[in-house]
């Protein structure tokens, strides 16, 4: 024995082993008592050597059940039985060939090809890590008929094996045998129940329990259904067990009754250890149980208890122990012993007499952390005799923490069944008893659990594409979290596709091979959280293989197939294709589509066809590859089943007919020499028909028919082998011609001033010669009926589709003179025009004023000047002004209205507050009432007085090649602000209105008497030169105060501004302005000496060029075309700038 341990060394090199089987028991003993171990019992491993012996062949008739006995020689522990051929293969096992528990070969019926002179048994000895062989066995299959037919061609058909062949046969087992048979088992052990059948064919076997169900989850079937496997046996199986062998021909079945035994097994645990002060009272208690009921023995010290001194506080009672005021020096090691035939358990409790003041054993300040909405168990181990009390604080100890929430456990633990964070904190626990007490202190600290907010998703994907899995996670801050993936419950592969980031799962260019279930565990000291999703992975599936054609016939045959891999997306349908060989070869056609759970077409076929078949399969992701073609398919040549479709007959002249039709094809020919009959006559007339044949072609053109005839119209199909059906008949006209007459008694209806209603009576559909496809409205604009417009001459054209009588012309211009026709027309063309009407329109609201424009603003008055609307739409009877103030925040005050009369063209409003932005809206007002508004605002100039603080911020410039930005951010009230720069070192200017300036308005008469020159010049050039009146090209256009001239008119567009501003925005906004300069590096303030001249908020200059107007001739001067004012001019130029 090794020196200070109770290790027993055993030397068996020197002697043999088996000098040292035997049963040992281990005692350890000092002052307190003696404790013994459990019986070990030793003995040696053994592995024998099979005996020699010779195994004469076996020679059986094919179809027969047969047996190939292992027996190997006993081992210990018994060894592990498998077959195996000379090459070291296992021998394949199947329903019909299995290996029964006790290590037979069973065949339920043979075949030839188990003839083989290798059978071998094999038996491996775990301990010894030995194999032994048997001898190899031979088995030869033969079949009786044969062997008849070979001898009869031996000896004259004369049969020597009158026996007949083994026959198909019912089941019978092999093993067990007889009817019913009974099996003891041990509780906890594994149950195995065997049934092998011998039948032909082989038979199937299928178990039931007689007295009730399996237990499922501790059951299985094993060996191909032939072993039944119940695992962890209870009391719960004991009963009968049923196996049933079956085939064709009938079924056996055999009952094994099961019986469950127990070795003895502890109820409650072994009895503890005890600890009990002088006087105290105390028991021992050694509960177990076992079938049979096992029996119970005591020892003290290792010495039976009878036989051991007396004790008078020591009292046995069968399973327990009583002591009652104990002494010290009483101490002892106590044996408890139960056993029966099955087995036994021994087990040692130690009796502590001792008197001892508390201690407590867990750690001072030791910290327990829970997460929240968990139970919480703080621990407070003590030892003392007698047993200390247990008290509990918290913090600042003013009271016992005994009652609820708080659970006290008789070990000292205190318990918080639902831990919170206020919870949290520090805990005193105090150990008592009548020699002293004990406090110790610990913390708890409860943690926010960790929770998984965004779980990852079930994912199908195409292979070769990219799966994300996201797991987002939540978890206490003082925790440190790591985040686990697995696939099926194991570790992701070792494979760079797998990127795994802090909060996602990326699986880059998926395989089949990655489908799974995909885990995320977020792991933390304390707790854990886990959510899965499964990944399947689809493909376009496989082609369908195995084309094979059965009942054929001349007009139908029948495909079947075998479908390939799905993919895991369903098969949605097998689309099957042909080519015809003969007449378009190379070339595949879609010939119909079967659904996906079907695996068999019966497919309708066309004469005359050389066909090859092929299928492709079509799932969610898309359709497979072909299958290899099928063998080809020839149909006979037949007459044609159809006549062309799609047959008309229409006129390209107005003396022809031509009847065309959509050809065959070749699949619809049924045969050579397709040729087809073209046969007409005229509706009128009942007379014969006219026919041709031709081939190759589509149409035919019959002339010299009359113009407009109806025809009645047929085209049949005939080959070699014969003619097509009766075909239909067909309807068609010869060839059109243009109309003859125009429409009668036109009249025009005014129905307000932009609409009119013109009727007429229809040609007589004769005269139309073709079909009637609807009337036309020719009319045009005359003139205005106010005396200042110009003539118009541009027609315009509505179409009335069919049998129409009348129409609406609408979107006139009102106050007009409008001439019209009307026209009838076929798909030839128009017939002539009408008698021209004349009609006009009523006067109707104007349009808005050509132009606003605001001039010589003050502090308190400006100036609005304006045009007359270029849509005078009548007489202008005068004009409405309104105004309003706006402030800073845009919103609108009191609305002031004046009445103008139509010869004014300006006005100056007085009385207006300084520094305020106002609205205007100016309309003008015809006999039928007021036309749209133009809009504008302007701002009065400030006062003098400016503000203290400073209204700008963040100035900034930037050089570019044609010019400088200048930025700037202005919180003022103000909308127009000045800007001052220095140009080439010279004094600072300020900008100003050179409108106002000498030279300016010197160059701008020079512009417009030069406008004037040229405007003469192009007058005379085209009286004298041109290729059509004045009058005409008048006529042909609006007032070209009211319309825009072209370039070649040498006329030119007064600036007008007709747009409805907004009101501006408020004046916190940052303003941005560009000042450029031109390629002499001038700039216009340079030319100016006012102050007028400003930039509006988004810097663009908007400076006021315009003083007074002038005297006007309000009969004449806005009637008329006129070269543009200097003012336009500066307008057009602000707009520019």
């Amino acid at each position: 024995m090794r020196p200070r341990s109770g290790t027993l060394v055993m030397d068996i090199s020197k002697e043999k082993a088996e000098h040292y089987e035997g049963v040992y028991q281990c005692t350890a003993r000092n002052e307190h008592g003696t404790a013994v171990s459990n019986n070990i019992v030793i003995r040696q491993s053994r592995s024998p050597l099979w005996s020699k012996e010779r195994i004469e062949p076996v020679i059986v008739e094919e179809g027969v059940s047969l047996v190939l006995p292992c027996r190997p020689p006993a081992g210990l522990p018994p060894p592990i039985i498998f077959w195996m051929d000379n090459n070291f293969q296992r021998l394949p096992q199947s329903h019909r060939v299995s290996q029964s528990l006790n290590g037979d070969l069973y065949f339920s019926n043979v075949l030839r090809e188990d003839s083989r002179n290798d059978y071998i048994c094999y038996a491996r000895f775990p301990h010894t890590q030995t194999i032994q062989q048997k001898q190899p066995i031979t088995v030869r299959v033969f079949n009786m008929d044969e062997i008849n037919d070979t001898m009869a061609a031996i000896y004259n058909d004369t049969d020597l094996f009158s026996e007949a062949p083994a026959d198909e046969r019912r089941p019978t087992f092999l093993i067990p045998s007889g009817p019913s048979s009974s099996k003891l088992v041990l509780r906890g052990q594994v149950l195995e129940l065997e049934c092998i059948a011998g039948g032909l064919p082989t038979p199937e076997i299928s178990w039931i329990k007689v007295s009730g169900d399996f237990p499922t989850k501790r059951t299985s079937f094993l060996h191909y259904q032939k072993t039944l496997s119940i695992v962890n046996v209870s009391e719960s199986d004991v009963g009968d067990y049923r196996c049933t062998a079956k085939n064709q021909h009938g079924s056996a079945h055999h009952t094994i009754h099961v019986t469950v035994k127990a070795a003895p097994y502890w109820i409650t645990g072994p009895p503890r250890n005890l600890v009990l002060a002088p006087g105290e009272t105390g028991k021992l208690t050694c509960l177990a149980s076992g079938t049979p009921k096992p029996a119970v023995t005591w020892a003290m010290n290792g010495i039976p208890i009878e036989n051991s001194p007396e004790d008078v506080s020591r009292k046995v009672e069968d399973d327990t122990i009583i002591f009652t005021d104990v002494q010290s020096g009483s101490s002892a090691v106590y044996q408890c012993t139960i056993a029966n035939e099955y087995g036994y358990l021994l087990s040692n409790a130690f009796v502590n007499v001792l008197s001892e003041s508390p201690r407590v054993l867990t750690q001072a300040n030791k910290v327990f952390q829970v997460i929240r909405n968990h139970p919480a168990l703080i621990d407070c181990h003590s030892f003392g005799s007698p047993i200390p009390k247990i008290t509990w604080f918290k913090d600042s100890r003013s009271s016992t923490l005994d009652g609820d929430p708080y659970v006290l456990h008789d070990n000292g633990t205190l318990e918080i069944p639902i831990a919170q964070a206020h919870n949290s904190g520090k805990y005193t626990c105090v150990a008592r008893n009548p020699l002293g007490n004990f406090e110790n202190h610990v913390y708890l600290e409860v943690k926010e659990p960790t929770r998984i907010l965004k779980q990852p998703e079930y994912k199908v994907v195409k292979r070769g594409r990219e799966a994300v899995f996201e797991c987002k996670v939540k978890h206490d801050a003082s925790l440190i979290p790591t985040m686990t993936w697995l696939r099926d419950d194991g570790e992701l592969p070792d494979d760079e596709r797998f990127i795994v980031d802090s909060h996602s799962l990326t699986i880059t260019d998926v395989t089949e091979s990655d489908e799974g279930m995909y885990t995320c565990i977020m792991n933390t000291t304390l707790d854990h959280d886990s959510a899965s999703a499964q990944l399947t992975v689809v493909e376009r599936p496989d082609a369908p293989t195995d084309l094979e054609l059965t009942d054929k016939k001349d007009r139908s045959i029948q495909l079947t197939w075998t479908p390939g891999d799905e993919h895991n997306s369903p098969i949605q349908m097998f689309l099957i294709q042909y080519e015809d060989s003969l007449h378009h070869h190379g070339h595949w056609h879609n010939l119909t589509e079967v659904p996906g759970t079907k695996t068999t077409a019966h497919l309708k076929l066309s004469p005359f066809v050389h066909y090859t078949f092929r299928v492709l399969a079509l799932n969610a992701v898309g359709f497979s590859h072909s299958s290899f073609p099928s063998r080809m398919y020839k149909t006979k040549a037949a007459a044609p089943d159809e006549n062309p479709t799609g047959v008309e007959g229409l006129g390209t002249q107005h003396n022809n007919l031509v009847i065309s039709w959509k050809p065959l094809t070749s699949l619809q020919s049924n045969g050579p020499g397709l040729q087809y009959k073209v046969m007409w006559r005229q509706k009128a007339r009942d007379g014969d028909w006219s026919s041709v044949s031709v081939a190759n072609v589509s149409k035919f053109v019959v002339s010299g028919t009359p113009t407009f005839a109806a025809y009645e119209i047929k085209v049949q199909s005939l080959n070699d082998y014969g003619n097509g059906p009766e075909p239909t008949l067909a309807h068609g006209f010869s060839g059109e011609d243009l109309p003859v007459a125009a429409p009668s008694n036109v009249q025009a209806m005014v129905v307000n001033s932009t609409l009119v209603e013109v009727h007429w009576d229809p040609v007589s559909p004769k005269l139309i010669r073709g079909h009637l496809r609807g009337y036309k409205v020719y009319y045009w604009r005359q003139r205005s009926l106010h005396k200042h417009n110009p003539h118009h001459a541009e027609k315009q054209i509505l179409t009335f589709g069919g049998e129409h009588s009348r129409g609406m012309l609408p979107d006139l211009h009102p106050f007009s003179l409008y001439s019209f026709n009307v026209r009838v027309f076929n798909d030839k063309g128009e017939g002539p025009a009408s008698p021209s009407q004349d009609f006009e329109t009523p006067e109707g609201v104007p349009g808005m004023p050509s132009s606003l424009i605001i001039t010589n603003p003050n502090l308190d008055s400006l100036t609005l000047e304006w045009g007359p609307p270029h849509d005078r739409n009548g007489r202008i009877t005068g004009y409405t002004l309104k105004y309003q103030p706006v402030n800073n925040s845009n919103e609108l005050g009191q609305m002031e209205e004046l009445a103008l009369p139509d010869n004014e063209t300006s006005v100056t409003l007085l009385n207006l507050k300084y520094s305020t932005r106002y609205k205007f809206y100016l309309n003008a007002k015809t006999g039928r009432g007021e036309g749209p508004a133009v809009t504008q605002e302007a701002v009065t100039i400030m006062d003098e007085v400016r503000p203290m603080t400073p209204a700008f911020g963040n100035v900034s410039s930037m050089l570019g090649d044609d010019g400088a930005l200048i930025s700037w951010e202005y919180w003022g009230p103000e909308n127009n602000v000045y800007v001052e720069y220095l140009v080439e070192n010279t004094v600072t200017s300020r900008q100003v209105d050179i409108a106002t300036q000498g030279w300016f308005i010197g160059l701008m008469c020079a512009i417009a008497l030069l406008i004037l020159i040229l405007l003469i010049i192009c007058f005379i050039q085209r009286n004298k030169g041109g290729k059509y009146p004045v009058k005409e090209k008048e006529d042909a256009h609006t007032d070209a105060e009211f319309q825009p001239m072209k370039d070649e008119d040498c006329t030119f567009v007064e600036y007008s501004d007709n747009e409805d501003h907004k009101p501006l925005k408020g004046s916190r906004t940052p303003s941005h302005a560009t000042v450029k300069r031109d390629d002499s590096e001038d700039s216009l303030v340079d030319y100016g000496e006012g102050g007028d001249g400003q930039f509006n908020e988004d810097g663009s200059f908007i400076g006021q060029y315009s003083g007074k107007s002038g005297s006007r001739d309000t009969a004449e001067g806005h009637e008329s075309s006129e070269a543009p004012s200097p003012i336009n001019a500066m307008n057009s130029l602000n707009s520019f700038v």
